[in-house]
């Protein structure tokens, strides 16, 4: 017995340490910027086309499988998910409303992997099935092999037609069809090249024959034109797709100088005007209008409508006013009106202004006036009415973390409120203001959580260093002891103004249920307490994302929630920096890392095809490039450090983090690390930036992070037999 013991633990720790073996192959390369020379010794893996390169990522994808085969409860995530599904029954997702009543929703049953997409004409219409991917892929697909998923939805102004895309595999480029809801038929046209879910969307004309649309010329996400010279174009109903009419773009419109980087779109706002947006990665817009019946006609004449300093967000048209949020001179916004034909957007008339402890977060118009949301420290929503110079909190019907308003149009009374919180469903409601009442309207069944009925939410604030207070929200079992022994998983990502808004996440709660604080440290770079706060984590200020999440961790430390030995963080996406960052700093503090899909080359990030210059800056400035210099993670990492256990994950048809970043970061990681730690890579080579997949797939991948995290942190169940 003594020697099988032997052999099986003899097996394990090769397992974990035979993986300095298994070195990436390397190329290293040199540049010199602005006179400071960086060494890049894993330089060959930015060649995705090079075979001995994807043969080293998979073999670390087997390799990082075959160890978390090995925990016994590798799975129990994804199947309480599953489950939790089951009791469900379906899910609901991407709701539409038409002004004449008509529901268009994406649903899934338990069953199924992907959702298809239903209609109902009015809530308490019957439920009818429209579209479901498997019609394309048997219509349109050459291969039963694909796996396609719709991922954007829009219908006509009258419901009679609607516009359907889908994305294969995680990627992001889709293919759309239009169908009449009428007799189910889809239209023999598919429209490709296209990006709806995340620029532009599908504009409908008031005919309801026709729409605008944006076109990508370069599909190869390896392009170096890809993402560049995209066109608006106008497209009617019927016509042949590759006949385009482009009608605002680079090549269209020189007069504008628009850059060939940026997304020209055009935004339907009311029956008199066109909106023209010259849509980037920064915060505020370049905008332009026209009448609609001129460019309808093919005119050029638009006029300029509001700049980047400007410092508006949020415009909606109203006949000849316009509403708005502006940040100008207001760090929380306030809610502003100014006249089309004469605006003023800088000394606009002003009709809420800022609040100090409350970011105006979104507003909605209805014929009985302006319905407005508040958040405070990104975790706290208000609701509040105005109209005729005065505005009023409105109560909800139970305290909400986050808020989300929809309405059919502006010559409407309905609005429904969507409330949710870190510990509370998602709960739909349609308001009434005649008689100040909420009545739910959900289009899923309420269910019952026993499971979580122990679970609490705190949510604190952290001074840090440099005296600014953290915001961290903190979800565990409420008869968890402060002794400084408990699992701690703490969430950070800090860029683009994003606030990290509450939501039901049972995955969170299953954590706690398991003994362990899910944390969430809302760090600077995010939205939560306004422009001040992205600010805050912005280029030359953006340490102090990562120096947030170490003065989190060294709060909870000391308040006893947990220790060095028992503390995680994770990271997804642009929250590699942060994450990436913090580990390099203070490899000393955590116990394990997560990095999904992470940004941890910003160095190099600038030459992928979806970079962000206007977030994270430019290598070809002096002072940008040294801004990226210090958010780089992978430069980061020295030879001789004992780093943290950690699991880096990417997906080969990441159109956002392209997928060598993570896999430099691993390389160099498994090279110079001094520990006895596991680093693992995992790339998903049948997804890309996380979205875009089937529902379990998202979920096993999701099951294996919080699988190594509970590992790692020691939770029963979890280690190696």
């Amino acid at each position: 017995m003594k020697k099988v013991i032997f052999i099986i633990i003899s097996f394990w720790l090769f397992s974990i340490y035979g993986q300095k073996t298994n070195l990436a192959p390397t190329l290293s390369v040199t540049d010199v910027y602005h006179g400071i020379k960086i060494i890049d010794p894993y330089r060959n893996l930015e060649n995705l086309k090079d075979e001995t390169t994807m043969a080293w990522m998979k073999s670390q994808t087997d390799y990082t499988n075959s160890i978390l085969n090995q925990l016994p409860k590798r799975a129990y995530y994804l199947k309480k998910r599953l489950e939790f599904d089951k009791r469900q029954g379906y899910s609901i997702s991407d709701l539409k409303i038409t002004g004449n009543d008509k529901y268009f929703y994406l649903k899934k049953n338990a069953t199924e992997k992907i959702a298809k997409l239903y209609f109902r004409d009015g809530f308490q219409g019957k439920e009818q099935l429209l579209y479901s991917p498997s019609s394309f892929i048997s219509t349109y697909s050459t291969s039963n092999n694909h796996e396609f998923v719709i991922n954007y939805i829009s219908p006509s102004k009258d419901g009679s037609r609607i516009a359907i895309a889908m994305s294969e595999n995680g990627k992001e480029m889709s293919e759309m069809v239009i169908l009449n809801v009428n007799d189910k038929t889809t239209l023999p046209e598919i429209i490709t090249n296209i990006q709806p879910s995340n620029v532009g969307g599908v504009q409908w004309l008031d005919d309801n024959n026709a729409f605008l649309y944006v076109y990508y010329p370069e599909m190869d996400t390896k392009s170096k034109i890809y993402n560049k010279n995209t066109e608006t174009i106008l497209y009617k109903i019927g016509t042949d797709p590759k006949n385009r009419k482009d009608i605002f773009s680079t090549k269209n419109n020189p007069e504008l100088h628009i850059s060939d980087s940026k997304y020209p779109i055009i935004l339907d706002y009311n029956d008199q005007y066109y909106i023209g947006m010259i849509l980037d990665y920064d915060e505020y817009r370049k905008t332009y209008i026209i009448p609609k019946e001129d460019l309808l006609a093919g005119k050029k004449n638009w006029k300029q409508f509001y700049g980047k300093d400007d410092k508006v967000r949020s415009l909606q048209l109203l006949d000849q006013s316009a509403l708005f949020l502006s940040k100008y001179d207001s760090p929380n916004y306030k809610l502003c009106k100014t006249d089309v034909k004469k605006p003023n957007f800088k000394t606009p008339e002003i009709l809420i202004p800022e609040r100090k402890d409350e970011v105006i977060k979104s507003f909605k118009v209805t014929t009985d006036g302006i319905y407005y949301t508040t958040t405070k420290n990104g975790v706290e929503s208000k609701l509040y009415f105005y109209k005729d110079g005065k505005d009023q909190q409105i109560l909800l019907p139970y305290s909400s973390g986050d808020i989300e308003m929809q309405v059919k149009d502006e010559k409407s009374s309905d609005i429904w409120i969507t409330c949710s919180g870190w510990a509370n469903d998602k709960q739909r409601f349609k308001y009434n203001i005649k008689n100040n009442t909420f009545k739910t309207e959900n289009l899923v069944p309420s269910i019952d959580y026993p499971e979580f009925k122990d679970i609490v939410v705190e949510e604190q604030v952290v001074k840090s260093r440099d005296g600014e207070e953290i915001p961290i929200s903190l979800i565990y079992n409420k008869n968890l002891k402060k002794d400084g022994k408990a699992p701690l998983l703490i969430d950070a990502y800090g860029a683009y103004g994003i606030s990290r808004s509450p939501f039901f996440a049972r995955i969170y709660l299953l954590w706690a249920g398991e003994g362990g604080i899910f944390a969430v440290a809302h760090v600077r770079g995010g939205g939560e307490k306004g422009e001040k706060w992205r600010l805050g984590g912005h280029k030359n200020t953006k340490p102090n994302s990562w120096k947030d999440l170490i003065d989190c961790t060294e709060y909870l430390i000391k308040e006893k929630y947990s220790s060095k030995e028992k503390i995680a963080i994770w990271g997804a996406s642009a929250g590699g920096i942060t994450v990436g960052r913090a580990m390099t700093e203070r490899p000393d503090l955590f116990k394990a890392v997560i990095l999904e899909v992470g940004m941890v080359n910003a160095v190099r990030d600038e030459i992928a095809p979806n970079s962000n210059i206007e977030e994270f800056g430019s290598v070809k400035d002096p002072a940008e490039f040294k801004d990226l210099l210090e958010m780089d993670a992978y430069l980061h990492i020295k030879k001789g450090i004992k780093y943290p256990s950690t699991l880096i994950t990417g997906g080969i048809n990441d159109e956002r983090v392209a997928v060598w970043e993570p896999a430099k970061f691993a390389a160099k990681l498994i090279k110079d690390d001094e520990s006895k730690n596991p680093i693992l890579l995992q790339v998903d080579f049948e997804g890309g930036h996380g979205n875009n997949t089937a529902i379990i797939h998202a979920h096993s991948n999701l099951s294996d992070i919080f699988a190594f995290a509970a590992w790692q942190l020691g939770i029963p169940g979890y280690q190696p037999k």
